[in-house]
């Protein structure tokens, strides 16, 4: 399976990460799964929005997946 990098998160709001997109990638699609660094599941895209050259990508957390400790970390897409 391939893993390729979702951006990183740039901060929460309203129970979403939101992870700011690398300049020129291919944004995930909508209900990928969404890993950390160590390749742990963290949750799922719900969406995908803002610029089209480095949009943002709201991500809601798995079941016991600390919103806070995903800050400023790097996502991943499967």
């Amino acid at each position: 399976m391939t893993v390729r990098r979702v951006g990183t998160v740039v901060r929460t709001a309203g129970g979403l990460a939101i992870a700011r997109g690398d300049a020129g990638a291919d944004p995930p699609r909508i209900g990928a799964s969404v890993v950390d660094e160590s390749l742990s599941t963290v949750g799922r895209v719900v969406d995908v929005f803002g610029p089209v050259d480095r949009p943002y990508v709201a991500v809601t957390p798995g079941n016991g997946v600390g919103l806070a400790d995903l800050v400023g970390g790097k996502l991943y897409g499967r």
